[in-house]
């Protein structure tokens, strides 16, 4: 099973006849879910005054390709994949894609052969960081850019692409605000000001992901 978890597609495309054990497309789909959960539940419990909002900004972190991809360099997965030689030319060993996917294969052979509590363990000692990094990034906010942040919300949620309007700007040339608005839709627009399009947009992007996640617009 392990073998398995750390076969990449590639490699089993390239078998003539088809021999060997299959790829880990199938475990990376039950380890997706199995790490959502296990980092759900570890974040309810531990931080039990969390809002939704909270709760949700920093489960999309620790889940996210670059989170994944950071665990799967600790546990060093890049050795250990077996890939077809089109993917190892082409540095497959290194790809975020394919490293965050193996550590979910990896998971779910975990869980498959050993239960929750072993799948539990792998995912505090290799994905969790320590309290006080985990409340950093819930008084932060989303740890990446708001934008795209946004753009992820939107697009798992089905909706449609943030369009991003400057609404005005203002102020001397040595201190500049600038308002932008942000709309998602025709259901929901809102606006931030900043010192610059940027940080404008940045905030009014801000106010939209946490009424997506429940919260109130501030």
């Amino acid at each position: 099973m392990l073998v398995r978890a750390l076969t990449h597609s590639s490699t089993a495309n390239e078998r003539q006849p088809v021999s060997g054990p299959p790829d880990n497309e199938r475990l990376e789909f039950l380890g997706d879910s199995v790490l959502g959960l296990l980092v759900g539940e570890l974040l309810f419990r531990r931080f039990e005054h969390f809002t939704e909002g909270q709760l949700s900004l920093l489960k999309n972190h620790l889940v996210s390709a670059t989170h994944l991809l950071q665990a799967a360099q600790r546990l060093e997965l890049g050795n250990y994949l077996h890939l077809g030689r089109g993917e190892e030319s082409a540095g497959g060993r290194t790809k975020q894609k394919i490293l965050a996917n193996a550590f979910e294969a990896v998971l779910a052979a975990i869980y498959l052969d050993a239960g929750p509590d072993p799948a539990r363990e792998l995912v505090v000692r290799y994905l969790i960081p320590d309290d006080d990094e985990l409340l950093r990034l819930a008084g932060a906010g989303p740890p990446e850019d708001f934008r795209a942040e946004l753009e992820r919300l939107a697009r798992d949620r089905a909706l449609p692409k943030p369009f991003y309007v400057l609404l005005s700007e203002a102020g001397p040339a040595h201190a500049r605000i600038f308002r932008v608005e942000v709309r998602l839709g025709k259901e929901i627009a809102l606006s931030a000001e900043g010192s610059s399009k940027k940080a404008a947009a940045h905030n009014a992007a801000r106010e939209v992901c946490r009424v997506l996640l429940g919260g109130a617009p501030v």
